[in-house]
């Protein structure tokens, strides 16, 4: 051919070419574009699938779910390989044969478009379907096949087909709120994954094309149809012979899903378990509700009950109106493991939870704010005397609640009876700092620096919780245990992720706590914790206080303590402080409902008879009750040395440990001529038969010191 020629073809085969080079280019890049485009659109991180959380006791019962989209993951290897086989045969059955789309599918969907004249969704394999719901979110732009081929053939390449199918099969949505396989096959049929049955792998499988219509909670007959049509693909695949396929098809759909009771009065726990997660741990709600975690709580489910269901009986609360609330605490003073908690009468996820909101104590706060720390010096014991008079400090007035003094009472005695007066003088002596340190040992960091610290009257107040953690120290030797309520936490795993490390915090003695055991035992026996009926040990201070806007009535009624175990607070009270919401009785209240949620504890649980008394403390003896003596006799007895005796008798106490000091009248002066310990009477060696004498008797306390009222005078003479 001439040049000329050859130029001329040139010319005529230039564009041409160009475009089929350009198109060959193009389909190139865009065949490079879609096999490694795939990592653009797939975010890794979609992969973890959001799992629920688990709380369940330290027996495995599970009390509690935490999550947005209830999901329970599995591995592939817990899933049977005809429930695997279910999936593929009604959605994939060419899955371990194709590389992530497959051509024939699509083929065949686009001819069935064709032939139907409308867009008919088909043709996606199970990567395809996963890349769509994990990365696309029902993206509807023209690109969207695209973008899930690129994201199926990126899967493809980086994923195993059994990974593939793992993500696949925890991913899908069975209706009702339910996610995955595994937690499908609790709802549905109440078993694990590993337990389902043919019948019932092909029954989850049939909902995987719409959830919601072939619910056999929704439509059975539809669910049965789908279901059979899923064992018929597994028979056409030869998954299933086709005498077995029959049998199985005449089958009914076998739901059997768990009569879930309404657990109520695991919602205060739970949601203290929460927030523990979050300070303690720094789990917050929202990885709780995604992480897929296992948390293992220290509850006790039947006291957990109890206290409940004696929360929702309204006689056990004395409310002007409608809507008193309250919090309780049971909690191991050892471990500091919480065995129960209330945070609300009619609580819910979400609410306040009250055991973590402070308030003001009351009384409850005299042994750890001042009677403890007092204690702690040499100069004060529990039978050291206190000033018990109305007085003022400053500008600051304290009163006893009924208005009576003695002068001087015990430690003791103040205690037993929670009396007021005493209480500030004891602490004006000791001094607030010195207080304080002790407080903020226990948790408890006051800004206050008035002696109304000592009466509870604070700015912010003390939480329950709190409270239940500073009486610990009393009943454990005089350390403190914090409170908690998970005893650990499992990843997805199944991995420990976190465990609890019980902590005890020194505050007081030993000596000084079983002092404070042995007199807060008192004030439960016969003091201002009587109230109430509960046969066990146990040791407690009560607590109230006045209303600001309804004069006379409670605002906040308390009652702390424990028994030989558990520490235990309870806290009665409204969430709004007006004229109209007000409390009609005092701390009897909590203490009656204490008393009575331990009572029918105690009858699953032993929880002690006694406190146990440590072997390197002195015990503390029983207070002794001074008598009023007014039968006083005197007369003459024979016998002996000096032939003629006098003789003094009166009534003795039935404590044998009262002095009875005898004193005579004489020339207007009054003399102590003995005493005696636990007897009523004593004899006068020398007595002359020829002129009067007067006597009497004073009761003395040796353990105060303390004397009693004079007898009356008894005049011993001969009547003729």
């Amino acid at each position: 051919m001439e040049p000329k020629q050859l130029f001329v073809w040139i010319n005529r085969l230039k564009w041409p070419l160009v475009v089929i080079g350009a198109i060959v280019l193009l389909g190139l890049l865009g065949y490079l574009t879609i096999l490694f485009g795939g990592r653009f659109v797939v975010d890794e991180e979609d992969l973890v699938l959001p799992a629920a959380t688990i709380v369940e006791t330290t027996d495995g019962s599970e009390i509690g779910k935490i999550y947005d989209e209830y999901r329970l993951p599995v591995l592939i290897e817990e899933v049977p390989e005809h429930v695997e086989n279910a999936f593929l045969a009604i959605e994939d059955h060419r899955f371990y044969d194709h590389a992530g789309v497959d051509f024939k599918s699509v083929s065949r969907a686009v001819f069935r478009d064709i032939a139907t004249m409308e867009k008919a969704e088909g043709g996606s394999t199970i990567t395809q379907q996963l890349a769509k719901n994990l990365f696309l979110h029902n993206e509807k732009t023209w690109m969207r096949k695209t973008k899930e081929v690129m994201a199926a053939i990126y899967l493809e390449r980086n994923f195993s087909k059994k990974k593939i199918l793992e993500y696949y099969l925890n991913e899908i949505y069975f209706a009702h709120g339910v996610y995955g396989v595994g937690a499908a096959a609790e709802f549905y049929f109440s078993k694990s994954v590993d337990e389902l049955s043919i019948t019932e792998g092909a029954l989850l499988a049939a909902l995987s094309k719409a959830p919601n219509t072939y619910s056999p909670l929704i439509d059975p007959d539809k669910a049965k149809d789908r279901r059979d049509l899923v064992l018929q693909q597994m028979s056409q695949f030869n998954m299933l012979e086709t005498e077995e396929m029959l049998q199985l098809q005449g089958k009914t759909l076998g739901v059997d899903q768990k009569n879930e009771e309404e657990v109520p009065w695991f919602d205060s726990y739970v949601d203290l378990a929460i927030k523990e997660a979050e300070e303690k741990y720094q789990l917050s709600l929202a990885e709780l509700k995604r992480g897929g975690y296992r948390i293992v709580v220290n509850v006790d489910e039947t006291a957990q009950q109890i206290a409940y269901e004696k929360f929702q009986e309204a006689e056990n609360f004395p409310e002007s109106l409608p809507g008193a609330q309250g919090a309780f605490v049971l909690m191991d003073h050892k471990t500091g493991e919480i065995a129960a908690a209330i945070g609300g009468r009619d609580f819910q996820a979400g609410d306040l939870n009250r055991l973590l909101l402070p308030k003001q104590p009351g009384s409850t706060i005299k042994p750890i704010a001042v009677y403890g720390p007092a204690m702690m010096l040499d100069k004060y014991q529990p039978y050291s005397l206190l000033v018990d008079k109305k007085q003022s400090y400053g500008d600051y007035t304290a009163t006893n609640y009924d208005d009576s003094y003695q002068g001087e009472v015990s430690m003791y005695e103040a205690i037993m009876r929670s009396k007021n007066a005493p209480a500030v003088w004891l602490l004006d002596e000791i001094g607030i700092s010195y207080s304080k340190r002790y407080l903020k040992k226990m948790g408890i960091d006051l800004s206050d620096q008035g002696l109304a610290i000592a009466l509870g009257g604070l700015e912010e107040g003390i939480s329950p919780l709190k409270l239940g953690e500073a009486y610990s120290s009393f009943a454990n030797q005089g350390k403190m245990a914090t409170g908690y309520t998970i005893d650990r936490i499992h990843d997805r795993s199944d991995a420990v992720a976190y465990q609890a490390e019980p902590e005890n915090i020194e505050v007081f003695s030993a000596q000084t706590a079983w002092n404070m055991v042995r007199m807060l035992e008192r004030a439960v026996a016969g003091g201002t914790a009587a109230p109430g009926e509960y046969a066990g040990a146990l040791a407690g201070k009560t607590g109230s206080t006045q209303h600001p806007f309804a004069e006379g009535q409670v605002k906040d009624a308390w009652f702390a303590g424990f028994t030989p175990q558990y520490a235990t607070v309870l806290w009665m009270g409204y969430d709004q402080v007006d004229e109209e919401h007000y409390l009609t009785k005092g701390s009897e209240s909590p203490t009656i409902l204490a008393k009575a949620i331990l009572a029918d504890w105690s009858k699953e649980q032993d929880l002690g008879n006694e406190f146990e008394q440590p072997k390197h403390v002195k015990d503390v003896e029983k207070p002794i009750e001074l008598p009023v003596i007014s039968d006083l006799k005197a007369e003459f007895n024979l016998g002996g040395f000096s032939l003629i005796r006098g003789k003094l008798s009166w009534t003795a106490s039935p404590d044998d440990r009262v002095v009875y000091q005898i004193y005579r009248v004489s020339g207007g002066q009054d003399q102590k001529i003995g005493e005696v310990k636990g007897k009523g009477q004593y004899q006068i060696k020398r007595a002359s038969l020829f002129r009067d004498t007067t006597y009497y008797v004073v009761p003395y306390n040796p353990l105060t010191n303390r004397k009693g009222n004079a007898s009356n005078h008894a005049k011993l003479s001969l009547d003729f």
